[in-house]
């Protein structure tokens, strides 16, 4: 069997951490199997959908590195890929449920339903249907649909089943009591399909075998089962995953300041340790290990490792677990991805001995936009450091160590880190200078500051005309 999980969102606004975790485990999943991941866009809902909306979610999902194997943009042999384009596939199966009396139209009012709710209900709501017309024979159905009366069309829950079995990957066998389930709503008078009724003909079409999703949507299963069985389709293997919790508690959602991909994006999250991250959400590594390539997680994802508690966003963890990523970056490919987010304006030296910058910084960075954080240590504003240089400049001993100093790194064509460092050590060696004497003012002329990285690093990361002008400063 040939691996296939979908992911489905509606464009209604940016992909938070707590939606788009079910994207990266049906990736994971089906890369793990060497399977096929498809995206399908339920966009149905026309009052919620939001412009750019697909376009956003797409930019999204490309930034986190989940490519899809079949889509709305790429295709494939079971399209189309948006729900909005395929009436043809919903009525197609509602006519095969009709005829084959799993589904019925319900002419019922609003005010019928609700006389059958106080009726039937026992305290339910009006959504707990009677069946009013699930006796009507086919002759007064056809007539009243002849003379245009609306309707809905509604499934029917079949006769003499006490329970609805559904086992689920992570919580085990499930059974939902089939008195608890009405004759649901399929199709509405406008004649759209309604949610559970589209994603199972969706995932038949599509043939979907894995459907891993949030616990949310665990209640919709029993529905969609049988659903399944009246298609006369095997039912996927159903997973639902753990809620995911805000720092405060409370479920995630777009309205609740969810942080958004596009957010981490900005900010400059490196998209490995992001998804590396959403695994962790519910998932654990069969080594305890937490820090995960993208193909250490492909090769060991599973479904069995997921808990059925529901996980907690951890803002510093998922810091630490970016910050672990960057550490891995070879120095090249870490000042390729920081230097897009250097502010120039405010440093525009900075781009100009970047790897030297990045090199000095890199343990202090979590994220990529973190650089303009840690940047004024290396250029610390004028203001500040200018009056205190030239102070430096009038004690004797100390201009005779930053004058060594200068004249060392001057004759060397090396700009290399450890080279200069070796330079300081031995100018400062030569004036008979060495530890704080050497360290503390040569660094505080360079950034103000007695403490802080290497001088190697530091002179490596600002560049010899920038260095040469600081020193200069001080023995003018």
């Amino acid at each position: 069997m040939t691996v296939r999980t979908r992911f489905a969102p509606s464009p209604t606004g940016r992909l938070h951490l707590g939606n788009v975790r079910a994207a990266a485990f049906n990736w994971l999943l089906a890369r793990r199997h060497g399977g096929t991941f498809i995206l399908r866009i339920e966009d149905t809902d026309t009052e919620r959908n939001v412009a750019g909306g697909e376009e956003a979610l797409v930019e999204d999902l490309r930034w986190l590195g989940l490519d899809w194997d079949e889509g709305p943009d790429v295709g494939g042999a079971h399209g189309p890929y948006r729900q909005s384009e395929r009436d043809e596939a919903y009525g197609a199966a509602l006519a095969r449920l009709l005829e084959a009396d799993a589904g019925y139209p319900c002419f019922c009012s609003e005010e019928e339903l609700a006389e059958d709710a106080e009726e039937f209900g026992e305290g339910r709501t009006a959504q707990r249907y009677s069946g009013r017309c699930r006796g009507l024979s086919g002759e007064e159905r056809a007539e009243r649909i002849a003379r245009g009366e609306p309707h809905v069309v509604r499934f029917a829950v079949p006769e003499g089943l006490d329970q609805v079995e559904v086992k689920d990957e992570i919580f085990g066998s499930i059974s939902y009591p089939t008195k608890d389930i009405d004759d649901f709503v399929i199709r509405r008078t406008d004649g759209r399909v309604t949610y559970n009724f589209a994603v199972v003909v969706d995932d038949v079409d599509m043939r979907i075998t894995h459907v891993v999703r949030g616990v949310g949507h665990l209640s919709n299963t029993p529905k969609q089962a049988l659903l399944f069985d009246a298609l006369g389709a095997e039912r996927p293997a159903f997973a639902h995953l753990p809620t995911v919790l805000g720092t405060d508690g409370r479920k995630l959602s777009k309205r609740e300041g969810a942080a958004s991909v596009a957010d981490l994006r900005a900010e400059g999250y490196p998209p490995d340790g992001v998804l590396n991250y959403l695994s962790l959400l519910g998932w654990s590594h069969p080594e305890e290990k937490e820090v995960l390539t993208r193909q250490e997680l492909t090769d060991v994802i599973s479904l069995d490792r997921v808990g059925r508690s529901d996980t907690q966003l951890d803002p510093e963890k998922l810091r630490w677990v970016c910050s672990q990523h960057l550490a891995a970056e070879t120095l090249q490919e870490l000042a390729g991805h920081v230097g897009p987010f250097v502010d120039v304006a405010q440093y525009p030296a900075a781009l100009g001995h970047l790897e030297g910058v990045v090199d000095t910084l890199r343990t202090r960075l979590a994220t990529y936009g973190d650089i303009n954080e840690h940047l004024p240590l290396l250029y610390p504003a004028e203001s500040e450091v200018g009056p205190r240089r030239a102070e430096l400049g009038t004690n004797v001993e100390t201009r005779k160590v930053l004058s060594a100093v200068r004249e060392a790194i001057a004759a060397s064509a090396d700009w290399r880190a450890e080279e200069l460092d070796k330079l300081v050590r031995a100018a400062g060696a030569a004036v008979d200078a060495k530890g704080a004497a050497l360290f503390h003012p040569v660094r505080e002329v360079l950034i103000g500051t007695e403490k802080g990285p290497d001088l190697g690093m530091i002179l490596a990361a600002i560049g010899p005309d920038e260095a040469f002008r600081r020193f200069d400063q001080a023995l003018a």
